[in-house]
């Protein structure tokens, strides 16, 4: 809910791409708990062990974890799989045409 997100550039982005920009009312983090916890396992799984000296390096371990988070990281949630792994199994009954919510 910060200024970046009400930016006019943010908005034609999101309309270009054919994003929906959904919004949480501000101080309710619990509205959006799927991604604060992602951000607290970002946290405490990968940037607590790191003091970076630029964006490039912190990028570069960000994108590190998302691979590892997306591909060899088990979640209870989905019966300890991969989130890859429980896409490919369940990749049928996904729809076609997603709506992205950011």
């Amino acid at each position: 809910n910060g200024s970046q997100f009400v930016s006019n550039i943010f908005k034609y982005t999101c309309e270009k791409l054919n994003m929906h920009h959904e919004q949480i009312p501000v101080k309710t983090p619990n509205k959006n708990a799927h991604i604060e916890s992602f951000h607290n396992l970002l946290q405490n799984e990968c940037l607590k062990y790191f003091s970076f000296t630029s964006f490039k390096e912190a990028y570069k371990e960000v994108v590190k974890y998302i691979d590892y988070y997306n591909n060899t990281r088990i979640h209870s949630a989905i019966g300890y799989m991969t989130p890859m792994e429980f896409y490919r199994e369940n990749s049928s009954n996904i729809k076609k045409k997603l709506v992205v919510r950011v």
